[in-house]
């Protein structure tokens, strides 16, 4: 399934009609009207190999999603299998307080009824119960912003502001502020909306016990798994459309032109040879992204050109680039993130679909043990397709993951764990 279908199609058509016959005489409004059926009904007849509807949808992605929790986690592998004693359980020296304290301060403003539908088992399943579809599609867990008085909602803001860089924060809140602008592309569909983003605390927050948190809505998952002063920030989806926002309340708001712009120009500054290496496919056609939601446990080989066979300045650009992605996290914890990054160079991969011209769509990622970073031009879904449907640079999506077992911590809380065991 490449792009999922416009689901305002039938809401368009039905305000575009009932315009038109304000406009006519009693008539005519009969005939349009019996037209307007029977060209409705003959066309759905003649495709009835049809597109999916909104609930097709919403059972695709519950299948997806039923059939990854069905699966124990092991996380994103090779062909050769999971690389081992790649994260361990070490102080950094980087305070995680801040952090703590707000989680337990905004846990404190919660109504009874709202914790229990916030707060989980460190285990729970919750955290890879996460998609980046809109509302309509895939329902969330959690308490949303949405429904949260003003007090609430500044420490939920509070709490991702001690956790992301100012970069990170920022970004975040220009994402929501496009789910804003395809309501108004939409008809005011409450499908899209800027405050159905949901939060859920997984643990209890403590100062040696793991614990963490999660912000799930469309466009918008970051999972934030703490044990100690150590940060896992991982799985991360974030995307948009649009890219340039160019009416209505957010005109002007403004995505990922950074991780778009330096990661052509990297892949210009390589050499033919380089480029046919780093390139799985010189036509981009349709949606790459290939470790979203409901995709923890794929087998992911290496792919592309690898570091070793770049010069100095391009490895020095492909950390760079990489760096926009890692610098979404608290500084600190995003330099911890990036040496160990660093400490896996001679095994990360570059991997390339689409050309490179000035205005080209395309995807990329950046894969080694330690990390896995994805960006993907897609096809466009809520804004006006113009005729046009194929990938777009309005349209972005973008993923972190930790392969090899430490998406949402997972291998530091094995580890935890089995300490924890021997000492009783």
């Amino acid at each position: 399934m490449q792009f999922y279908v416009e689901r305002v199609y039938s809401t368009k058509i039905k305000y575009l009609v009932v315009n038109l016959i304000s406009k006519m005489n009693t008539k005519n409004s009969l005939i349009v009207i019996f037209s307007f059926v029977f060209s409705f009904v003959f066309c759905q007849e003649k495709t009835n190999e049809k597109e999916p509807n909104t609930v097709d949808f919403k059972t695709y992605f519950e299948k997806m999603e039923r059939s990854n929790l069905a699966q124990e986690y092991r996380g994103i592998e090779t062909d050769a299998g999971r690389e081992t004693n790649l994260f361990s359980i070490k102080p950094t020296g980087i305070s995680t307080e801040s952090i703590q304290n707000a989680a337990i301060i905004f846990l404190k403003s919660l109504n009874p009824e709202q914790k229990n539908r916030t707060t989980f088992p460190i285990e729970d399943k919750e955290w890879r119960m996460w998609s980046n579809v809109d509302n309509g599609i895939y329902k969330r867990q959690g308490v949303s912003i949405k429904e949260m008085d003003e007090n609430q909602r500044k420490l939920a803001f509070d709490l991702m502001q001690v956790s992301l860089s100012i970069k990170g924060l920022k970004l975040s809140k220009d994402i929501m502020k496009t789910d804003q602008t395809l309501r108004e592309y939409n008809n005011d569909d409450p499908a899209y909306d800027e405050e159905l983003y949901y939060f859920t605390i997984l643990g209890e927050p403590s100062e040696t016990e793991p614990w963490g948190w999660q912000i799930d809505g469309h466009h918008l998952v970051i999972n934030y798994f703490l044990l100690g002063d150590l940060v896992v920030m991982s799985p991360v989806f974030m995307g948009g459309e649009p890219i340039i926002t160019t009416t209505g309340k957010y005109k002007g708001n403004t995505l990922f032109q950074d991780e778009q712009n330096l990661g052509l120009a990297f892949m210009q500054t390589l050499n033919k040879a380089q480029q046919d290496k780093a390139t799985l496919n010189p036509n981009k056609n349709h949606n790459d992204l290939k470790a979203s939601a409901s995709k923890d446990n794929i087998t992911l080989n290496y792919s592309g050109i690898a570091y070793s066979e770049l010069t100095g300045e391009q490895q020095e650009a492909l950390i760079h680039l990489a760096e926009q992605y890692i610098n979404n996290l608290k500084e600190g914890h995003s330099q911890v993130k990036m040496e160990e990054i660093k400490s896996h160079l001679d095994d990360t991969w570059f991997a390339w679909v689409g050309n490179i011209t000035a205005d080209a769509v395309f995807y990329y990622r950046i894969h080694s043990p330690v990390v896995l970073i994805e960006f993907d031009h897609q096809g466009i879904v809520g804004m006006p397709k113009n005729g046009y449907d194929g990938p777009s640079r309005q349209h972005i999506h973008t993923m972190v993951r930790t392969p090899n077992g430490n998406d949402y911590g997972k291998d530091l809380l094995r580890q935890h764990k089995e300490i924890h065991h021997h000492e009783n």
